[in-house]
């Protein structure tokens, strides 16, 4: 069975029409999926009885509820879902006082190899449709407190660049949920052609990970750096300028590795004049992993060096660590499996 939910304006309309009804139809399901957040084609009453009925025998709706939650001490929520294709993603909910945040996946998975992170011990398991990067928006108890998403869960995004234009769309468009580019924000390794596509297609807000100034110490840790080089990346980015959207650079610090003010002056030379910020980010330690994070003091310092040189830089709260929620840390390998109920077996 297909689903509705997740395709575009255009898209909707081409499906009516393909199956004989009138091209405004497409709208009125529009209407319907994302902003009444109908979870039955046959409360679509503004279609006759016999376009439902035709709908129902090809099409659902395609919104569906998460397999479980885990609760952290700090508040924040992490959901687990299960994909069409049998996979399994995580997305992770934040509430804080003036704000909340949710960080959705797009992909099951992650082909990328970044030696940090947990995903990537997955190596890819699937892209996800369009419908299923939304569906972790839509489908949250929390959705009404939303004040901001963040394409930052398992996958990367721009290696599924056209199913996250598509949900992106949707999330921004009138026909859709009407939300704000700068709600948004969208992380990247730096793919080149996914991230070409987007800063063309897209005016949401970009994170940029980087976690070396150096070529061959930035390759280590990550290695799609030899085929997408940090330099390329900036290059990419200056062409397609700076000021039309914000950019920030997520820079995970890693004790004895990327910590010293060495790199701190590196940074500046390569990230100095721009209008931009840089997140520091704690590294949270994962099983069977030699990396340890950087201690409070060196990240202080580390920051206050960048400001002191004009490049705005903040250290990023850690959030969920206990539920493995934290940056880097989502890993449905290490859930017991669970039936369609959300049980453990």
């Amino acid at each position: 069975m297909k689903s509705l939910f997740g395709k575009t304006l255009d898209e909707l309309v081409s499906t009516v029409k393909e199956n004989g009804l009138p091209s405004f139809a497409g709208k009125q399901i529009a209407d319907w999926l994302y902003k009444k957040n109908v979870t039955d084609i046959n409360a679509i009453t503004n279609l006759s009885k016999k376009a439902r009925e035709m709908l129902s025998s090809e099409y659902e709706i395609g919104v569906y509820p998460p397999l479980d939650v885990q609760v952290s001490s700090d508040g924040t929520k992490k959901y687990l879902y299960r994909l069409y294709s049998g996979a399994s993603i995580e997305s992770v909910y934040i509430p804080e006082s003036d704000r909340a945040t949710l960080c959705i996946s797009s992909q099951a998975g992650c082909r990328m190899g970044c030696r940090f992170c947990m995903t990537a011990r997955q190596g890819l398991k699937a892209n996800l449709t369009s419908g299923e990067i939304l569906n972790q928006i839509w489908s949250l108890p929390e959705k009404d407190k939303l004040t901001n998403v963040v394409y930052m869960g398992m996958g990367e995004p721009m290696d599924n660049i056209d199913e996250v234009l598509k949900s992106l769309e949707i999330l921004t468009a009138d026909y859709g949920a009407g939300w704000s580019h700068k709600r948004i924000t969208v992380s990247t390794i730096g793919v080149i052609p996914g991230l070409e596509k987007f800063l063309k297609n897209s005016q949401c807000r970009l994170a940029i990970s980087i976690h070396s100034p150096f070529d061959e110490e930035r390759r280590q840790l990550m290695p799609m750096q030899k085929a997408f080089p940090i330099k390329d990346v900036l290059k990419l980015i200056e062409k397609n300028e700076y000021a039309h959207r914000r950019i920030s650079f997520e820079y995970i610090m890693f004790a004895g590795v990327n910590d010293s003010l060495r790199h701190a002056a590196a940074l500046v030379r390569l990230l100095s004049g721009k209008d931009l910020r840089i997140n520091l980010i704690r590294f949270h330690k994962i099983p069977d992993n030699p990396l340890s994070p950087a201690d409070e003091t060196t990240m202080e310092n580390f920051k206050n060096y960048l400001n002191a040189k004009g490049l705005l830089t903040t250290i990023r709260s850690s959030r969920g660590e206990d539920i493995f929620a934290a940056c880097g840390m989502l890993s449905t390998n290490l859930i017991i499996k669970q039936d369609s109920c959300g049980r453990s077996n």
